[in-house]
């Protein structure tokens, strides 16, 4: 490692991601359609929505985009587009953000939370696969919990941090009980699972968030839903407009989800660098793992496993350790960002105590949320900050 460049950089500090670089390389491109828009004053559903929603269903590998407000506004239309009920319950990952059960408590309905796989951190299909054997019937095409007497209505992978979920068994789970697929996407925009098959693209709706950390950000909140379907697409644009088909006619009640045309039009200019952020991202990836191995610290710090056949995209780079306050502390210190995702359980989260979940429910998600750090990934990233990152990490452990 260069010591010089590793002291430039203990004062300079490195930030766990940084947009202005992103920004000053599309700078120019961005003010251009920002100034179209405002010229031609077209602000809600304009041609830069249809434009963003076709590139996007074509990346996608979808038939169908449908720009919404926000990842949690695709989340939780898409259960509202499947006509999820109040009792109702569907099943989903504990190690996620919010949004995932939030939506569906938001509906009345019910999170059902199987626990992870310890080394994607994504749902485990063998978890899902013992819950429905051990606590559900299935009987004429529907699925109940044995404890509640719910209707369970829909399986809601989250593919995290970058990298997808087992969607080959997770699907066949779905085929067999006659679930719906609503694939959490948030973080996983372009990334693959075996056969080269997209995140969004394998259930019934793909759902995408353009938050400005994502690797395809906004310049605020913004999401879109995927679909080859033609009925799910119809109702989904319908949901999006209070529920009005013709225009202040309301078959259905929806909400005002509908993506701003100066976010599609930033949006469009900032996909197609999509892919290059996407190996950027990648590149330091690999990078840490070799000065990780280089700096012998495999024995303390468990690193990202990318499944064969699979493409990460590395929206975070998480490490595991066993004591990850003191590293993070140390690493404050050394003004280097970090964050946990996510430091809480869903099954304990306090608003969610009327489902009865405590602890050792779900034990790989519990020790996921005391042992897991997200490092800086972003493409920005130079080697010496790398390699600062990644020194500052060997002094903690001598």
């Amino acid at each position: 490692m260069k010591d010089g460049a590793i002291s430039i950089q203990k004062s300079a500090g490195v930030p766990l991601l940084d947009l202005k670089t992103e920004y000053k390389g599309i700078k120019s491109e961005v003010m251009r359609v920002i100034f179209e828009v405002c010229e031609k004053q077209h602000f809600i559903l304009g041609p830069y929505v249809k434009r963003l929603e076709a590139e996007i269903a074509a990346y996608a590998q979808s038939r169908h985009g449908i720009a919404v407000s926000s990842g949690t506004d695709a989340l939780l239309s898409s259960l509202m587009a499947i006509d999820v009920a109040p009792g109702e319950e569907v099943i989903t990952s504990p190690y996620s953000f919010f949004a995932t059960a939030g939506v569906v408590s938001r509906l009345g309905a019910r999170p059902l939370f199987c626990d992870i796989d310890s080394e994607t951190y994504n749902l485990s299909a063998c978890a899902v696969e013992r819950f429905l054997a051990n606590n559900c019937d299935y009987s004429g095409g529907v699925l109940r919990n044995r404890v509640t007497g719910g209707r369970i209505r829909v399986l809601m992978p989250v593919h995290l941090y970058g990298q997808c979920a087992n969607m080959d068994e997770l699907l066949l789970l779905a085929r067999l009980y006659d679930l719906a697929v609503v694939e959490d996407a948030a973080q996983a925009i372009g990334s693959e699972c075996s056969g080269g098959r997209r995140a969004g693209s394998m259930g019934e709706i793909g759902c995408y968030s353009f938050f400005p950390s994502k690797n395809l950000g906004a310049f605020g909140d913004g999401g879109m839903c995927v679909t080859g379907n033609d009925d799910l697409a119809e109702r989904l644009r319908i949901l999006r407009v209070h529920g009005a088909q013709p225009k202040y006619h309301h078959a259905l009640v929806g909400g005002n989800f509908r993506l701003d045309e100066l976010q599609a039009a930033v949006l469009t200019i900032k996909l197609p660098h999509l892919d290059a952020w996407t190996e950027a991202r990648q590149h330091n990836a690999q990078a840490y793992g070799e000065l990780f191995r280089t700096a012998g610290l495999e024995d303390q710090i468990r690193l990202p496993v990318t499944l064969p056949g699979y493409r990460h995209i590395y929206n975070q780079y998480v490490i595991r350790v066993s004591d990850r306050d003191q590293l993070r502390e140390h690493l404050r210190s050394a003004n280097i960002g970090t964050e946990i995702y996510y430091p809480v359980p869903l099954h304990l989260q306090e608003c969610f105590r009327n489902l009865g979940g405590k602890d050792g429910d779900c034990p790989e998600a519990e020790r996921a949320a005391r042992e897991t750090l997200a490092l800086p990934v972003y493409p920005g990233l130079r080697q010496e900050q790398l390699e600062h990152v990644v020194s500052t990490i060997a002094r903690f452990y001598g």
